[in-house]
């Protein structure tokens, strides 16, 4: 007798959720280079963000930012101040974390912020 894992649409989206944040997570943390061999930096991932969330201090310090990085099915946003890729996807959460930041995304986020 063999042991057979029945797909349904919540372990189809649970995994597809989980497999993108992990994604992004190891992104962030190892780098990774574009489609003509490039490393990519933190300026060149900003300009695929489809928003930013700025968190600041009560005397506007940059402390981090959010970066929605997909919207819709699944959202994921990026959080530099807690290190963490987070996912939702109807009720399904997902989270990852970093300990590195490969393409110094958190200085290029602060860096704009002080542009503003």
């Amino acid at each position: 007798m063999t042991n057979t894992v029945k797909l349904t649409s919540n372990n189809v989206r649970t995994n597809f959720l989980q497999n993108n944040v992990q994604s992004i997570a190891q992104d962030l943390q190892n780098g990774y280079t574009s489609d003509d061999g490039k490393d990519v930096d933190g300026y060149d991932y900003l300009a695929d963000a489809l928003d930013i969330e700025y968190i600041v201090s009560s005397e506007k310090k940059f402390l981090g930012a959010r970066v929605c990085v997909a919207f819709g099915g699944p959202t994921i946003w990026i959080n530099t101040k807690t290190k963490t890729v987070e996912g939702y996807w109807w009720n399904e959460t997902q989270f990852a974390s970093y300990d590195h930041d490969y393409m110094d995304l958190d200085s290029v986020l602060e860096e704009l912020w002080e542009g503003c």
